[in-house]
């Protein structure tokens, strides 16, 4: 079911469902044989200096997926290279099986950074969030009663009714995400890319943020994020890779959420333990030298 439909029903209980601790859902789950994104020792970078290094990972239709490491590990090049704005220095790139091209490309959502949008930019909601319908088709074409009504039902969806004509710089942290997150839903992708969708939210944001998610990957929709907090990712998400220039590690949480993996990927002291069956992650203080 494509990502327009989502508003029109209710989440079914199927892989990709709200996960607690202790889920797990191992690739091998997936029916597709044709991995949605396939990196194939991929270098990339900016320039002939690379970021990430001889990494090669499986995405698969219907995952969801959390992208950690350290900041400059190389989570946001990951997604640049999935989105084929920055082209692989070595290794190969594929989406469904295909080259990086754009008819793969027009099918995939890209919600990012807040910290990169100009709000001073003169746009509105609603000019932003149609700006997913342009990538799809053509720029500068009318709108036609249809797309006006699926903005319709995207903005009700993620409760920003009535605010289509304010500026995207008057709207809290939340709503700016929604607004890009329509963007994206827009397009009707079967991929979505976020860039640290939760940063600087509040508990209760960020509960709506993952619900919502779980709710478009419960349709279908193939989900990669970035995220730097540990024990939210934990919490709520199937499969982890561990980046730091280099794939770590890549698995369930109960899995790569280890000591050793965790100061393999951050290069500091991390603590793991378990409390009441969740998983706790917290970073060792450092004590001074006698």
């Amino acid at each position: 079911m494509s990502s327009g439909n989502f508003h029109n029903n209710k989440p079914h209980e199927v892989r990709g469902s709200l996960h607690p601790h202790g889920a797990n859902e191992p690739p091998e789950s997936h029916t597709s044989n044709i991995p949605v994104v396939e990196f194939s020792n991929v270098t990339s970078g900016y320039g002939d200096s690379p970021v990430i290094q001889d990494v090669s990972i499986k995405i698969w239709p219907g995952q969801f997926v959390a992208v950690v490491g350290p900041n400059g590990g190389g989570k946001t090049t990951l997604l640049r290279t999935i989105l084929g704005i920055l082209p692989p220095l070595a290794g190969g790139v594929s989406l469904r099986g295909k080259g990086l091209k754009g008819t793969a490309l027009g099918k995939i959502g890209y919600v990012p950074q807040l910290e990169t949008i100009d709000w001073n930019f003169p746009i509105t909601v609603e000019e932003v969030i149609l700006m997913g319908l342009f990538r799809k088709n053509h720029w500068f074409r009318r709108i036609r009663k249809e797309d006006q009504e699926k903005l319709e039902k995207v903005m009700e969806r993620l409760n920003l009714s009535g605010l289509g004509k304010r500026h995207i710089r008057e709207l809290s942290g939340g709503q700016q995400r929604a607004v890009f997150l329509g963007r994206a839903l827009l397009g009707e992708p079967d991929l979505i890319l976020l860039d640290e969708p939760t940063a600087g939210l509040d508990i209760r944001s960020r509960d709506d943020v993952i619900h919502f998610l779980h709710e478009i990957n419960h349709h279908g929709v193939t989900i990669v994020i970035t995220a730097h907090d540990l024990n939210w990712v934990a919490a709520h998400l199937p499969w982890v890779i561990c980046l730091n220039r280099r794939v770590i590690a890549e698995g369930s949480p109960q899995e790569v959420f280890t000591s050793s993996v965790l100061r393999k990927t951050y290069r500091g002291e991390i603590v793991v333990f378990q409390h009441d069956g969740m998983i706790m992650i917290g970073e060792r203080p450092h004590t001074a030298n006698p």
